[in-house]
């Protein structure tokens, strides 16, 4: 295998002039992506003395140079350390002291973070305004070791400490291969960047898969609904990936009507489970909307559901991707029968190597080439899969199993419900029960009873949340799923 950077490198032979990326402001053609990385790799070997293993951090909202960093990283085959730019900067140090970073790169607006940074021994601190005066290129290969660690992307740490998920430049390639023959990606399609580049969903759906491919990807900046949208007109976006709260904020835009967004052949989601009257919003506007299935530890993707499938199986992730094995088993490995949730595991190309210096968590997750990814999920006859949540978040009332998501979908359900979120408490005739957390619409006069009573309808007495509580806006991680640590945390006070 020649490596990621050989994808670059081919279509700036191929088709120079094709342009790689675009932001509001620049186009960069592949030939001109292929300078700027070779120049890169010039920079990080004779001026910062990098070498391959060595690990280099990256603290910034999106950007072109990002891209371009991660080709050069894995050009040397040094090891990018993504940074999550919402953790503050206690939270940083622990992850640039467990990866054992040498090298990091701050966007300005985190100068504060990086006076902090300057504490940990033998960290160099670097701006983005280094690389804006390159050297010329010089010759440099370098023969890939496709197994090697190339990023190390850590988890959102729910419980406990973040764990670095290893990934390698082969799993870079499987997660590539897995979106462009299963959705069809080619080298006309534009492909928006919104999901942060800190996050293997923002690196994985669906920009290295789109250069793998000699297409184009948009870049601009911090995500913000409006100009995302003006971005994609503008540019001719024609895939469009965003986690659900993403893809709310840009259909509740005024300029989501306003604007021509015609070349937009998919909006697709992932990260978080979308509620069905959003996607069906999208459908009533004339869109195609697509869903699918990942995770930090696969690159990301393990499910994805067709364009011609989204119509008809709307609640579904789809089927397995292209060069992935899935098994649904119950807790003594044995694979639960059709309709019957299991614990998903997972098999292929894709799954990561191991957790950065955790030995432990390794052994625990990856089991006979499988990676358990703590997930429940169930198939249908057709053998299309539908997520049922995390297997540490079930919830077991009075010996029956109770799956928050199955709750939250029928709460969602509401009109008036902009999101809702269920967890178990302790209690001590029942050993748990559910309750909700629920974000109404504005100006809504929806009640606590109201809830309770629509849940009645649709749910078994023990499904039914016993509390409703009230807020303006749920807890969120980076990537935007609801945390649900967050909440426990409020009822535990």
């Amino acid at each position: 295998m020649e490596g990621i950077y050989y994808w670059i490198e081919k279509w700036a032979e191929l088709r120079p002039d094709k342009a790689a990326i675009l932001t509001d402001d620049e186009s960069l053609s592949y030939a001109k992506l292929k300078d700027s990385i070779d120049r890169y790799v010039t920079f990080l070997l004779e001026e910062k003395g990098v070498k391959p293993g060595d690990r280099i951090a990256v603290l910034s909202h999106n950007r072109h140079e990002i891209i371009i960093l991660l080709f050069a990283i894995a050009k040397i085959q040094a090891i990018a350390v993504p940074l999550n730019v919402r953790l503050n900067p206690h939270e940083l140090e622990y992850q640039l002291r467990d990866s054992g970073a040498t090298l990091i790169f701050v966007e300005a607006e985190f100068a504060a973070h990086a006076e902090h940074f300057r504490t940990i021994e033998g960290l160099e601190i670097e701006s983005f305004a280094a690389l804006e005066q390159l050297p010329q290129a010089k010759p440099y290969f370098n023969e890939i070791n496709e197994n090697a660690s190339f990023i190390i992307c850590y988890t959102s740490g729910t419980t406990g400490k973040p764990k670095g998920a290893v990934l390698t430049q082969k799993n870079m390639f499987y997660n590539a291969l897995n979106n462009v023959l299963t959705l069809d990606i080619t080298s006309k399609d534009r492909s928006i960047v919104l999901l942060p580049l800190f996050h293997i969903g923002g690196i994985g759906l669906f920009a290295l898969p789109t250069l793998y491919v000699g297409g184009t990807i948009i870049i601009g900046g911090k995500f913000e609904p409006d100009k995302a949208l003006q971005l994609a007109e503008k540019h001719r976006a024609t895939l469009v990936f965003a986690v659900p709260s993403m893809h709310q904020l840009m259909l509740d835009s005024p300029y989501f009507d306003k604007l021509d967004l015609s070349s937009v052949r998919c909006f697709y989601s992932g990260g978080a489970p979308c509620p069905k009257e959003l996607i069906n919003a999208f459908y009533e506007k004339g869109f195609v909307f697509g869903q699918g299935f990942g995770l930090t530890e696969t690159s990301p993707t393990v499910f994805l559901l067709t364009l011609e499938d989204a119509p008809r199986k709307i609640g579904s992730v789809g089927k397995p991707a292209f060069y992935n094995e899935v098994k649904l088993v119950d807790d003594e490995d044995r694979e639960v029968p059709v309709g019957e949730i299991g614990h998903l595991i997972v098999k292929g190309g894709n799954v990561m190597k191991g957790y950065w210096n955790n030995e432990k968590a390794t052994n625990e997750a990856l089991k006979d080439g499988w990676f358990y990814t703590g997930d429940l999920a169930k198939r249908d006859e057709e053998g299309f899969y539908y997520i049922a949540g995390r297997k540490k978040e079930m919830i077991i009332s009075g010996g029956e199993n109770i799956y928050p998501l199955e709750v939250e979908n029928v709460i969602n359900g509401l009109p008036d419900v902009k999101e809702a979120a269920v967890i178990g408490i302790p209690d001590e005739r029942w050993g748990e029960v559910p309750i909700a957390f629920v974000a109404k619409r504005e100006n809504s006069p929806l009640a606590e009873t109201e809830i309770i009573e629509y849940c009645k309808k649709y749910l078994a007495k023990y499904k039914v949340p016993k509390e409703v509580h009230f807020m303006d806006e749920l807890p969120k991680n980076s990537t935007g799923k609801i945390a649900k640590n967050q909440l426990s945390q409020l009822i535990n006070k």
